[in-house]
């Protein structure tokens, strides 16, 4: 995550994976590039990354008492269950941060598409 944009920093909870399917405190970072979760007592370089580029959608969002749920969705069609506390607006800040990518992801590929047919060898040959 080094030499990212950071977007927003702080603790969501994660649910975990094991048959009791405790929730667990985790410490994100959120950047124009992904979702860095990592355990509170580890260091930022061991973290694990959810990339927008391997996010599906941010789904499933539900408040129950002070807190709000979420899942996200990964384009392997895991899912990734969240809550945080209904002021911290994190399901909504990482909707907008994955909407932003796809938008720049499509506007490179739109890009490249047209460079690519302005460099073809009858594109160059009617513009002489």
């Amino acid at each position: 995550m080094n030499g990212q944009n950071i977007l927003k920093e702080g603790l969501l909870e994660k649910r975990s994976d094991g048959l009791l399917q405790l929730w667990k405190r985790k410490n994100c970072v959120l950047t124009d590039e992904g979702l860095c979760i990592h355990d509170p007592k580890a260091s930022r370089s061991k973290c694990k990354v959810l990339a927008f580029e391997s996010m599906k959608t941010v789904d499933c969002v539900e408040r129950k008492g002070r807190h709000v749920y979420f899942t996200v969705v990964m384009a392997d069609s895991r899912e990734i269950d969240f809550r945080c506390l209904e002021e911290s607006t994190w399901n909504a800040e990482i909707t907008l941060g994955m909407v932003q990518f796809k938008n720049r992801q499509a506007i490179q590929s739109v890009k490249s598409r047209q460079l690519a047919h302005i460099c073809t060898p009858t594109a160059i040959s009617t513009m002489s």
